[in-house]
């Protein structure tokens, strides 16, 4: 190895340390309370050397982001490997969603946060975020596309459309506000049960006929006492 390439692939370990050490901050006490100082503490590093990394806080908070967005459209390109029709590829997306949101809730919590109107759009970033949920989004569009070539989705719908009222009313449920949550408790059902009758409440929508459809992979239901 090449003393170039050796000091490039140090450079890229320490802006891997430098994000990790933000993204267990970010994580434990949000964007508004963690500083570039307390970043450079936790990394063991002065401020002045993340800013050789980092041009400022918001860029590296959008880092972050990044990684979650990653790790969805991971999850949403196994949905498109699966040899199914296009209206369960799209309930598998939809479940796919919520196992994020489940698996990665600080992720999530950080993507939401960073969609607001908070940061500027300016930050080259922000396109590189909103082209990652737009490859999600895109897939979506695919299985949507599938399902009506496959007769398993109304044919009069539109796939960029479709796509679009799916994945915000994905977004709107995994973001709901507690006082919300707490309205549907107060009814002696689980957030769980909720976010699953969401797809029995939208795919009647979508299927070809208006009929249900068997989309298979369906969480057990559960219902607070």
């Amino acid at each position: 190895m090449g003393i170039a390439e050796r000091r490039q692939r140090e450079k890229e370990q320490r802006k891997t340390e430098i994000a990790d050490a933000a993204e267990r901050l970010f994580f434990a006490r949000g964007y508004e309370d963690v500083s570039m100082e307390d970043i450079a503490r936790e990394v063991e590093l002065n401020k002045a050397t993340i800013y050789l990394y980092f041009k400022n806080k918001e860029a590296l908070f959008a880092t972050i982001v990044l990684r979650g967005i990653e790790i969805l459209k991971e999850k949403y390109r196994e949905c498109m490997e699966r040899d199914v029709p296009g209206i369960v590829r799209v309930a598998l997306m939809g479940r796919a969603y919520y196992r994020f949101s489940e698996e990665h809730p600080e992720y999530l919590r950080l993507i939401h946060f960073y969609g607001s109107e908070r940061f500027s759009r300016e930050n080259p970033y922000t396109a590189e975020i909103g082209k990652g949920y737009g490859t999600c989004r895109g897939m979506l569009a695919d299985a949507v596309r599938e399902g009506i070539d496959d007769g398993t989705i109304r044919a009069d719908l539109d796939p960029f459309l479709t796509s679009m009222y799916l994945m915000t009313s994905f977004m709107g449920i995994l973001s709901m506000e507690q006082k919300w949550r707490l309205a549907i408790e107060a009814e002696g059902f689980s957030y769980d049960r909720f976010a699953d009758e969401f797809f029995r409440f939208i795919m009647p929508a979508i299927a070809a006929g208006g009929g249900s459809q068997d989309i298979g992979d369906q969480p057990e239901e559960r219902k607070r006492a």
